[in-house]
């Protein structure tokens, strides 16, 4: 099974996760990273790419500083083709602004603590029937939050912190970072996205 990975701009770089790259491979699947010209023309760009999408089993939208506009139209993508599809941080924030998102900056959301603050799980959420728990602790390193979206809003803490459409066979943005965690919680979310590209 192939998870593909869109490599993020880092200044002058193209960059990738590692810990979700070893999440990848601890899941016996093997990551496919899709290196973008971010300076090109968005729609020839994704013509270019479009090929590598498809051989995909399944994505994990990685975090990162920026989204561009290729970014919109992979997720966009993603979606209509229902490939499983995780975002993690500005991955779920280029999910939201897919669908018609609005967002905006935040100041005192950045540490390297561990756990920061719990967030409130929605019970009629996918999110929910893979976590079971109402309330659970998160990290929490982003600039940027998403205000409102189309998608639905899986869990909140004064601020969006998951969204979903559970019509999918996978479809979940979170804004925490559970390759980060790796704990009970992180282990299901992860459990269900990989068993969802199976089917």
């Amino acid at each position: 099974m192939y998870i593909g990975i869109i490599g993020r701009k880092n200044e002058d770089k193209i960059t990738f996760n590692q810990e979700i790259i070893n999440v990848i491979y601890k899941y016996n699947c093997v990551p496919i990273g899709i290196i973008v010209d971010f300076n090109n023309d968005s729609n020839k760009e994704f013509n270019k790419i479009k090929n590598l999408l498809d051989m995909c089993n399944g994505f994990i939208l990685q975090g990162g500083s920026d989204y561009y506009d290729i970014d919109i139209l992979i997720t966009k993508y993603l979606y209509d083709k229902n490939i499983p599809t995780l975002g993690i941080c500005l991955g779920m924030q280029t999910m939201g602004m897919t669908f018609n998102g609005i967002m905006d900056d935040i100041d005192n959301h950045k540490s390297l603590n561990k756990y920061v603050h719990y967030i409130e799980i929605n019970n009629n959420s996918k999110l929910y029937q893979i976590i079971k728990k109402i309330k659970i602790l998160v990290n929490s390193r982003h600039k940027s939050y998403i205000l409102k979206t189309d998608l639905d809003v899986a869990a909140t803490n004064k601020i969006i912190e998951a969204i979903e459409d559970k019509n999918k066979k996978f479809f979940i943005g979170v804004q925490w970072h559970p390759e980060s965690l790796m704990d009970e919680n992180s282990i299901l979310l992860f459990n269900s996205f990989f068993n969802s590209i199976k089917y």
